[in-house]
């Protein structure tokens, strides 16, 4: 019996991944509000991250190039966490959270996640941090396309030559009445 007990307690013990439901759109929020929870109760040494997996995403607008972040999982924030005592409540009674995922009625603990599923979050999450500021815009040769940035601003060309390495483009635009080869990065182009 004594056994079964500290069995049952150093499981209680060990650190494991959980998935919070936020109200969706306040996922930033939410995360800093239960951070703020954490500290004021003195709880920082049973949560040790609280995650929002987001991604950059690139756009043109007004000829300009935009980034903002997308989030990975929509309304979810994944936390690493010993769940024991007050834990799991004070986490719950959070702005913006809806409760965690995987809780089963009645039981009032959540399922943590598996490690494979930890791996594959952790590891998207560490590839879009690596990876943030790479784009990927395909394009064609002979399309056309508008320039949108520098000194040809609203000239439009088709692409001749295509360089993913260095992320540029061969375009010939029509200038005074004769073709003129133009190198333009990706950023510099729109589609027409």
């Amino acid at each position: 019996m004594v056994m079964s007990e500290t069995k049952q307690e150093k499981k209680e013990n060990v650190r494991q991944w959980y998935v919070v439901k936020a109200v969706s759109g306040q996922e930033k929020k939410v995360k800093t509000y239960i951070e703020n929870e954490i500290t004021r109760h003195g709880l920082g040494e049973y949560v040790s991250q609280v995650l929002v997996p987001t991604e950059k995403v690139y756009q043109i607008k007004n000829g300009k190039k935009v980034s903002r972040e997308k989030f990975y999982f929509p309304g979810y924030i994944v936390i690493e966490a010993i769940l024991v005592g007050e834990v799991p409540h004070v986490i719950k009674s959070v702005t913006g959270v809806l409760g965690f995922l995987g809780e089963k009625s009645g039981k009032g603990m959540p399922e943590p996640l598996r490690q494979s599923e930890v791996n594959r979050i952790l590891g998207k999450v560490d590839e879009l941090s690596e990876t943030q500021s790479e784009m990927n815009v395909p394009f064609i040769v002979g399309e056309t396309v508008k320039v949108v940035d520098g000194p040809f601003n609203s000239f439009t060309g088709v692409i001749e030559n295509i360089n993913e390495e260095k992320k540029k483009l061969k375009v010939m635009v029509k200038i005074f009445g004769r073709k003129t080869p133009l190198e333009l990065s990706y950023m510099q182009v729109a589609k027409e």
